[in-house]
């Protein structure tokens, strides 16, 4: 499936696939267009665009991996921008390739993708490598950690043990508001994405024991 909301794109990729060989299930120009399709053809790779209109491609590579997860997403994007090749592989997209890549690389790597295997476009590869390998290493994790406020880590010490916004502004203090912009700022830190992968780490490193 090919999803892009540009008409001469999308049309041009769906050629260049169809003379490679690759049957091409459903074309899209939409999220919410590409997420029906999807389920409607359930195609085995996804060659997705990122700035499509709503639902962008990082929240459909959630959706149709969630639908399928031996789904495949390949992005196909003009933004090069580490934010961006790292929000859509966080998502669960196994390839991604900027725009400028020639139609033979754009095969090529298609049929990687399709065969299991992953691929980036030259120079993003060292930059996946290098996010990867700091997300396993726990001394990054600590080191990330250790830039945390004091209030900061006093108030993932209280989401660590479940405690609600309301109930972490009563016991310090604060605004609500307040906390909210703390715990922002500690997923920001941690390079999380909600209250759930925060709670999660927070517990791991063991910040749900009560201190003497």
């Amino acid at each position: 499936m090919v999803v892009d909301d540009h008409p001469m794109w999308r049309n041009a990729v769906e050629r260049d696939l169809a003379e490679a060989g690759f049957e091409v299930v459903a074309v899209a120009a939409s999220g919410d267009e590409a997420i029906t399709r999807f389920s409607a053809s359930r195609p085995h790779v996804v060659v997705l665009d990122l700035q499509i209109p709503a639902p962008n491609g990082v929240e459909v590579t959630r959706a149709v991996l969630s639908q399928d997860p031996s789904a495949r997403v390949l992005i196909l994007s003009a933004s090069g921008e580490q934010v961006d090749v790292l929000e859509a592989l966080k998502a669960g997209a196994t390839g991604y390739l900027v725009k400028s890549a020639s139609s033979a690389d754009l095969i090529a790597a298609v049929g990687r993708v399709a065969a299991g295997g992953t691929v980036f476009t030259p120079g993003l590869a060292g930059l996946v490598l290098g996010e990867f390998r700091r997300l396993s290493d726990p001394k990054e994790q600590q080191s990330e950690a250790s830039q945390l406020t004091e209030r900061e880590t006093e108030v993932l010490r209280m989401v660590a043990k479940g405690w609600g916004s309301k109930q972490i502004a009563e016991r310090l203090v604060i605004s609500h508001r307040t906390v909210q912009n703390h715990v922002q700022n500690t997923l920001r830190k941690l390079q999380m994405h909600n209250r759930v992968e925060l709670t999660r780490w927070a517990i791991e490193q063991g910040l749900d024991d009560d201190e003497e």
